[in-house]
């Protein structure tokens, strides 16, 4: 009997410690959404742009490095519908996320602004497909008032 006690003991400890483990690992490699990934267009299904997530005390924040442009669209459009500081400043380099926080599972607690239309939204974020996926949720109010899409991560 005091075999089976120490043996589950010893699992619970090392199930506990992969858990811990698990959990800082969710933060690191490709378990952070630090990196570049690739939007894609809701409607043609194409990449439209890159976004650089950076991390910086424990906050993500994510600016377009480049727009994927057909030839005889603006290739330097600015942000001619946002407000505030972001009006008419070029969309490339423009911090669309902000704020992000990781909560145990993902990252909550940020905004996110559509360049196309100016608006800023709440968001949250959360990896999937072992962290090559992004999943981005932008919502008015609660998370089932919104939309997603699904960031690839560029290798």
């Amino acid at each position: 009997m005091h075999k089976i006690f120490k043996a589950s003991v010893t699992a619970s400890i090392m199930m506990a410690a992969l858990a811990i483990a698990g959990s800082a690992a969710a933060r690191d490699g490709n378990y952070t959404p630090v990196g570049t990934w690739k939007t894609i267009d809701d409607a043609s299904g194409k990449p439209k742009s890159l976004v650089v997530i950076t991390e910086s005390n424990g906050v993500l924040q994510g600016k377009i490095e480049k727009l994927f442009r057909g030839p005889n669209e603006e290739q330097n459009p600015k942000c001619d519908k946002c407000t505030g500081a972001n009006k008419d400043q070029p969309i490339i380099g423009l911090v669309i996320l902000s704020g992000l926080k990781y909560d145990g599972k993902e990252w909550t607690g940020g905004e996110i602004t559509d360049p196309a239309s100016g608006k800023v939204y709440k968001s949250k974020a959360e990896l999937i497909e072992g962290g090559t996926k992004l999943q981005v949720r932008g919502y008015v109010g609660v998370p089932m008032f919104g939309r997603s899409q699904t960031w690839v991560r560029e290798e």
